[in-house]
């Protein structure tokens, strides 16, 4: 590889000191009684087939500048507020001042009015369906709405899952280093209107990291006029607690910088009524019955801040800094349990209270720096670096009262643990992508360096504070990938091909110094991709792609340590983890740009999955992550999106599944069990604009899913209706949005485990009924981001296709 490197090295210093004379046109806009125009925008077009070369903005004055223009044959035309001047042919050989581009603007008398919806469209390429969002009624929600909206995303306690595993969040082909809970926090305060487009990429090609399964990559808006704007908003929730937040998000843009800016402030009081039944089960039959009332309320005051700068040292260079900051310095769990202990015929033998106070600091801060250099003959290169750090701090107090059935005190026990953890990740990336006559490549290579260190200290209270070692550990992680990947595609008139090659060496060392025993990993794998997609005509394709990939532990799964609710029911880690590998197989059948059918099936190997036993000699309930002895998945999903009137667009989404697990029951004599499920999902939206002028809109959704797995338990079937309602007002510089979530109060399942001779149950229901109230309000040159013209549209879509 460092050959390669080199090459690639010598070849950009030498582009670097390539020459090429360039020139600039100037100008002004103006409308038909001479009038300046200020702050219209312009745009250079290729004459031979006007796609757009270069973008600028109209000053105050009407004047504006465009540079760096090479010599050729080109059309100049510029638009404002929905009217567009004629196209002035020039031939740039030279710099050129022209006279003044004429926009006008006599209104016309219309007998009627009709406006049309502007919808989400989803379009299917050979690797990914793109789901666009721009200029929709659903990207003035938040990013996080937006991606529950994703066709085939389905939303599992804080997780986006998709065909039953954690989907792997993107933003601009950057892997997003949080946890679910995180990704939520970043996404609920990232305005949707930021968002262009979400890509599904069920199976991900060489490119895309070998761990993880479906990827969905945010693709973010580029705005293409000059000058600053900015937005405020704030919402208030009405749950069990009300709940507000306050966040701001300021762009600014010249001929080279385009920065971002964005901050969030979120202080949150959650509640969540966890009801568990579990009976402990002997030769003769249930002979212990717990059924446990656990309340937990959550407090926290969140800071998000975000900042991203692009800046075009030139028509090859370019530089990109973007960074994410999560700062939690005050986060307190408080837990109060009431537990009910009947005998085998109903009789109460005992009783119990658990109250828990925990109180956590967690920091996540990441920074990402990318170099673009672009090649005058087509193609680019790509220096890319991470680095993310992360820390949490949480203490938790626990004490447990027993009392007889009379109410008479029996005993107590309290603990108190001390807990802290480190993250360091930090990778480099190179890629390469070029057009070889018709065929287009990429390749690259990656490295990736992790380093986790944890500790717990676990400390008995009923005798004073007693330090337990064997409770308590230190555990290092390190893990080290070195990757390289390549891959070629080619389009031809009805057919499209993809075929990738990833390569992937990892290196991991888990230390548990308790325990005295050291786990280290060193494999090689091959993860191949290929796609085909075949366009029988413009009413009817079909596509088929495949993927292996890769599962690695987490490092908090590996983690030995125990975590406890009370003494009786805690999650435990496993340093025995091993890697697990998937083959996955998908094919597609797309009917006139509207009617998606996709067929799956998915060898899930040996999943790691967190399960959960009832020991029932020692009455404990504890949850393990553990790898599975096989899994698979297959089904049938199908979207369809259509406008039924001018101001209705229908959305649905259906899927038709098979789920199973075959694991070691670890509390069952170590027989083999299968957990399995056929279900199915459905959801229905309803996009609506109320009001003539466009500014009024709604949306009424109903999701209903069947049932699911949840590694050894199954969840009973959720329904979820939803109403929403925006209106944007002051020439759309400001919008309210009022949203009701869960209304018929059924979005909450049963997780229930019954086989051999286990028996528990539990229902988690959270404020997922609730009111939200948003505002929003737009700051500075508004009037061009309102300017949605065709031309704008198109050249926008142009800018983003990099």
């Amino acid at each position: 590889m460092k050959p390669l490197l080199l090459f690639f090295l010598a070849f950009l210093g030498c582009a670097q000191v390539a020459f090429s004379q360039s020139y600039q046109l100037t100008g002004a806009v103006r409308d038909e009684v001479g009038e300046s125009i200020p702050f219209a925008s312009v745009f250079l077009l290729q004459a031979l087939d006007s796609t757009m070369v270069k973008g600028a903005s109209a000053d105050e004055n009407g004047i504006f500048l465009i540079s760096d223009i090479e010599p050729g044959l080109y059309i100049v035309r510029c638009s404002y507020i929905g009217k567009s001047s004629n196209g002035l042919p020039l031939d740039i050989q030279s710099d050129i001042k022209i006279g003044a581009l004429i926009i006008p603007q006599q209104s016309e008398q219309l007998d009627e009015v009709v406006v049309v919806s502007s919808r989400p469209k989803i379009e299917r390429k050979v690797d990914r369906l793109i789901f666009n969002v721009e200029n929709t009624v659903l990207s003035q929600s938040t990013s996080w709405d937006i991606l529950k909206q994703t066709p085939g995303v389905i939303l599992m306690q804080d997780e986006l899952q998709i065909r039953n595993q954690p989907a792997v969040v993107y933003i601009n082909d950057r892997k997003v280093q949080l946890s679910p809970s995180e990704v939520r926090s970043l996404l609920e305060n990232y305005q949707g209107q930021n968002i262009k487009s979400v890509e599904v990429i069920n199976n991900p090609p060489a490119k895309y990291d070998a761990e993880g399964g479906a990827v969905l990559n945010i693709i973010t808006s580029k705005n293409i006029s000059l000058g600053y704007k900015g937005n405020v908003t704030t919402n208030y929730t009405q749950g069990i607690f009300p709940k507000y937040n306050f966040g701001t998000s300021h762009f600014y843009k010249t001929k080279k910088l385009n920065l971002n800016a964005t901050y969030s402030y979120v202080p949150r009081k959650d509640f969540k009524d966890v009801q568990n039944r579990t009976n402990f089960i002997n030769d003769t039959g249930i002979f212990s019955r717990w059924d446990t009332n656990f309340d937990k309320t959550n407090r926290f005051k969140a800071h998000n801040g975000g900042l991203t700068v692009d800046y075009t040292i030139n028509d090859k260079n370019e530089i990109n800094f973007t960074s994410n900051i999560q700062l939690s310095p005050e986060r307190e769990y408080d837990n109060f349990q009431n537990t009910i202990i009947t005998n085998g015929i109903g009789t109460v033998d005992s009783t119990f209270t658990t109250a828990s106070l925990l109180d956590e600091t967690k920091n996540n801060i990441s920074g990402d720096l990318t170099y673009k250099y672009s090649f005058k003959e087509g193609g680019a290169l790509r220096f890319n670096g991470h680095y993310t750090t992360f820390d949490l701090n949480r203490t938790q107090s626990a004490s447990s009262n027993y009392f007889l059935p009379t109410g008479d005190f029996i005993r107590n026990y309290s603990f108190f643990t001390d807990a802290d953890q480190d993250i360091e990740i930090i990778t480099a990336q190179i890629d390469y992508n070029k057009l070889l006559g018709t065929v287009s490549l990429e390749t690259g290579v990656k490295t990736s360096l992790i380093n986790s260190e944890s500790q717990l200290q676990f400390f008995t209270e009923n005798n004073g504070r007693i330090f337990v070692p064997e409770l308590s550990d230190n555990y290092l992680y390190d893990e080290n990938v070195y990757a390289a990947y390549v891959s070629a595609s080619k389009d031809w008139e009805k057919w499209s091909i993809k075929a990738g090659l990833r390569a992937e060496h990892t290196q991991s060392s888990g230390n548990s110094l308790a325990l005295a025993r050291v786990n280290n990993l060193e494999y090689f794998e091959l993860f191949p991709s290929i796609y085909l997609l075949h366009n029988i005509n413009e009413n009817h394709s079909f596509a088929f792609d495949y993927s292996r990939k890769l599962e690695r532990p987490r490092y908090e799964d590996l983690n030995p340590f125990r975590t406890f609710i009370n003494e009786n029911i805690y999650y435990e880690g496993n340093p025995n983890l091993v890697p697990n590998f998937s083959n996955n197989f998908n094919l597609n059948y797309t009917l006139k740009q509207e009617y998606f059918f996709d067929f799956y099936y998915r060898d899930n190997g040996n999943y790691i999955s967190t399960l959960s036993f009832q020991d029932n000699q020692n009455q404990v309930l504890r949850d393990v992550t553990q790898n599975v002895l096989e899994s698979t998945s297959y089904g049938f999903d199908f979207n369809y999106g259509k406008s039924i009137t001018n101001n209705w667009y229908l959305y649905s989404y259906i899927s038709i599944f098979h789920e199973d697990e075959t694991f070691l029951a670890l509390e069952s004599d170590a027989f083999s069990a299968t957990n399995e499920i056929n279900g199915y999902y459905v959801d229905i939206t309803n996009y609506l604009t109320l009001s003539k002028d466009g500014t009024f809109k709604g949306e009424l959704g109903l999701a209903y899913l069947s049932g699911f797995l949840a590694g050894s338990y199954t969840m009973s079937e959720t329904t979820n209706l939803t109403l929403g309602l925006q209106k944007s007002f002051w020439n759309k510089r400001a919008q309210i949005s009022l949203s009701l979530n869960d209304i018929l109060g059924k979005a909450n399942p049963w997780h229930s485990s019954k086989y051999l001779n286990q028996d528990n149950a539990y229902i988690a229901v959270e404020e997922t009924q609730n009111l939200r109230l948003s505002f929003t309000y737009n700051v500075g040159n508004f009037r061009l981001e309102d300017n949605q013209r065709q031309i704008e549209k198109a050249e926008r879509d142009r800018i983003g296709s990099e």
